[in-house]
């Protein structure tokens, strides 16, 4: 197994999480510390770091701490690699499909043929 399908595999774990999801969006605005991370969610703060510490093992979340602030960042790139991922997907079917549509063309010229 090749690394980047071992990473995809570890963003779509973490990504898998609706308190995680969550979190990437929140980040997807721009930074933010823990505290206020997990202010939304009905969780004790360690619970809730454990998700911080999933996202920031895949590489989808960077922190920092100043003093005894968290603060935590998104990495779009590793984010990147997932919507890279979907294009690729989405290109594989569009191109099915494309094959589907010419087959039924070709049958339903053959249909009016005889």
């Amino acid at each position: 197994m090749d690394n980047n399908r071992i990473a995809l595999d570890a963003i779509f774990h973490a990504l898998a999480d609706p308190t995680r999801r969550a979190v990437v969006q929140r980040l997807g605005s721009g930074p933010a510390t823990v505290s206020e991370l997990a202010e939304p969610f009905d969780m004790a703060l360690p619970s809730f770091m454990k998700h911080v510490r999933v996202l920031e093992e895949t590489g989808l979340v960077h922190s920092r701490k100043s003093g005894r602030i968290r603060t935590c960042e998104l990495d779009r790139e590793n984010l990147a690699a997932a919507e890279r991922w979907f294009a690729e997907q989405r290109e594989i079917w569009a191109s099915r499909y494309r094959n589907l549509d010419h087959l039924l063309e070709e049958l339903k010229g053959k249909n009016h043929e005889g």
